[in-house]
């Protein structure tokens, strides 16, 4: 009896996980097919996206980079932790990712607020009279960091239910798939950062 539980329990965990990767890779086809879009419009106007590129702040980006990296760790120690059968551990580390994943957020507020503030959004005046080129740059800024933010914003609302599991106890040692799924989709939003970075932010 405890042979087939086993299996079944290994069954689940494999396909769980194969489940998980197939919709990473569905996640990854979305961006994959922004970022070509972003390169067309890139190499019809170089000099418009580097001039709007040179507007947007390289130290508020660095700091989201940097965030989102140490997010990185804190969800990698907090499934270790876990395993380990250290959940009050594993839940300060689940918690130390949902707060780095909100000033994230409230960096990337400020950073849009001021933006729009200053009449760069999309079909705004002011941004149409820069012309076509950075009217472009900022229409894909806008939309591919915007869905980047709808990804963290709902990998914050995935962590804080593996908060809630972990403190019933539901999640442990012997039932950690869904905060290690959980954990490679926060990888996951944390790589697609990495790209938007330098094509935004460090266009030379």
């Amino acid at each position: 009896m405890n042979k087939e539980h086993s299996l079944n329990k290994k069954t689940d965990y494999t396909g769980s996980k194969q489940g998980m990767w197939m919709f990473l890779f569905t996640e990854l086809l979305l961006f994959t097919g922004m970022f070509l879009l972003y390169s067309v419009f890139r190499s019809r106007y170089q000099q418009e996206f580097h001039a709007a590129s040179s507007e947007l702040s390289r130290t508020i980006g660095t700091l989201n980079t940097v965030i989102l990296l140490t997010s990185s760790l804190t969800m990698a120690l907090s499934v270790n932790a876990i395993r380990k059968d250290k959940n009050k551990i594993s839940l300060i580390f689940q918690g130390l990712t949902v707060f780095f994943g909100l000033f994230f957020l409230a960096n990337k507020f400020f950073e849009w607020s001021a933006k729009i503030h200053h009449g760069i959004y999309p079909n705004s005046p002011g941004l149409l009279a820069h012309g076509k080129g950075e009217t472009m740059f900022y229409g894909l800024y806008y939309l591919m960091t915007g869905i980047h933010g709808l990804h963290v914003l709902a990998g914050i609302v995935l962590l804080l239910i593996m908060m809630v599991l972990t403190k019933k106890g539901s999640l442990n040692s012997d039932s950690f798939v869904r905060l290690e799924n959980s954990g490679l989709y926060w990888h996951l939003v944390d790589v697609i950062w990495v790209y938007l970075f330098p094509v935004f932010y460090l266009i030379s």
